[in-house]
């Protein structure tokens, strides 16, 4: 009948509670181990399948990841560094550096500075880091990590998507010689552009529409060039502005395309309060011209065409036009119109659009340019409206236009082969199926930030 004293049951307690966490840390643990030998069974069971079903694309391509690390450093220990543009944009934004904001004073070993604030920044950075632009060696091992990064970011939009069977990844990685020269020997700046352009999709996968769109927007400033001939990260605009408007409606989207037009503003202010016109003429130049020795896709035509200001206006035509026809007859909903874009997706009677590989749509010209959509080539390849297709074919696809790009220079055969699986592959898009009226809204809705 004597009481038990407070502090010896504040005690036991304690101890029953501890045990009780002991215990349940204990499940947990057993649970987690019996989680991952399940896991390990279900591999070794189906290990015939790991590179056919994409239930194990993580697998692979972290695979692939690590593998790419030792590859890297092979082709820079290696192969011989080639210098393109390197030593221009060092020149370039050394004129920054020391005062000059004035872009018509801007200029490197092959002309004037052509790219707008977002580059300069950027190769500023990279200009001390490698003693200015000296060190040749230590670039080439920092494209590696740019490589790296958008290789990391590329493989997650592939999980996330479960559309690719696991052993297309490794074309696009290992196997591709002229990205692997475009990243590491060369040092481009496209490679520093869509490393940007995999982020900002990466956020748009995640619901957070407003920052992707900032960081598209940075993306821009790297390679702004003329879109009548020369395509580049612009011509994701046209199906970036498609899904904000199917997601937020006309009046949400205006809001985030305000922090794209800011963001631009205030990267090129101290450029655009010296000299406006010079920074504006030169920077979003839309009238460059581009030499024919370099052209991957139009060699089969004679120079006088490539260089005429009409053939550059029948090109721009054509792409808009196929860019309209898509918008109208296969983005859209079935039983929509074009129109229910601009109404608040809480009003419309289905839901807003997923992100699907025939949003984009490209041009290609000269070969650096190949980092532009080399790494969706799967994507479009594997999702569009031809299911019955044959693996092989799509795998020759692939090759094919990999051997056009490391044509050089390039011939009629090679630019004719590599417009006949481009047509293919648009061919693929037009047959997929549209959309469905849907009634679950898309999980990304919930975050409008």
């Amino acid at each position: 009948g004597s009481r038990v004293p407070h502090q010896l049951r504040v005690e036991v307690a304690d101890f029953t509670k501890s045990g009780n966490m002991a215990g349940g840390k204990k499940k947990s643990s057993n649970n987690l181990t019996t989680q991952i030998q399940k896991t390990l069974l279900s591999i070794w069971q189906e290990k015939h399948m790991i590179l056919f079903k994409t239930d194990y694309t993580f697998l692979v391509t972290a695979f692939l990841w690590f593998l790419e690390i030792a590859v890297n450093i092979f082709v820079i220990q290696r192969v011989s560094y080639t210098e393109i543009d390197w030593k221009a944009y060092m020149d370039e934004v050394e004129g920054v550096i020391n005062g000059t904001f004035d872009y018509t004073y801007l200029k490197g070993d092959t002309g004037p500075l052509v790219y707008p604030a977002g580059f300069v920044y950027i190769f500023t950075g990279l200009y001390y880091l490698t003693d200015h632009g000296r060190h040749i060696r230590l670039a080439q091992y920092v494209f590696a990590v740019f490589y790296l990064i958008n290789l990391l970011l590329v493989f997650r939009i592939y999980h996330r998507t479960k559309k690719v069977p696991p052993y297309v990844f490794f074309f696009v990685c290992c196997a591709s010689y002229r990205i692997h020269s475009i990243f590491i020997l060369r040092l481009f700046n496209d490679p520093v552009a869509m490393m940007l352009l995999f982020g900002a999709i990466n956020l748009f996968l995640d619901g957070r529409w407003t920052l992707g769109c900032a960081l598209y927007r940075q993306v821009e400033t790297p390679s702004l060039l003329a879109v009548s001939v020369k395509m580049n990260v612009l011509l994701f605009a046209p199906g970036l502005l498609f899904l904000l408007l199917s997601e937020f409606g006309l009046w949400k989207t205006l809001p985030k395309l305000t922090v794209c037009a800011l963001i631009q503003l205030m990267l090129g202010l101290p450029f655009l309060l010296v000299n406006p016109s010079a920074y504006i003429s030169r920077a979003f130049d839309l009238g460059r011209q581009f030499l024919f020795k370099w052209t991957v896709n139009w060699r089969f035509l004679p120079e006088e065409v490539f260089l005429s200001r009409y053939f550059h206006l029948a090109l721009l035509v054509s792409h808009l036009s196929t860019l309209l026809l898509f918008a109208l007859k296969r983005w859209r909903k079935s039983g929509s119109t074009i129109w229910t874009l601009l109404i608040d997706p809480s009003k419309r009677k289905e839901a807003g659009h997923k992100l699907s590989a025939d949003h984009i749509l490209y041009v290609s010209l000269h070969y650096q340019f190949y980092v532009w959509y080399f790494h969706t080539l799967p994507y479009l390849l594997w999702s569009g409206g031809v299911k019955k297709m044959a693996h092989l074919l799509r795998v020759l696809i692939l090759g094919l236009i990999e051997l056009s790009w490391n044509t050089y220079p390039s011939t009629n055969y090679s630019s004719l082969s590599l417009h006949v699986c481009h047509l293919i592959i648009l061919l693929f898009l037009w047959l997929n199926p549209t959309l469905a009226p849907s009634t679950r809204r898309s999980e990304s809705k919930a975050k409008s930030h």
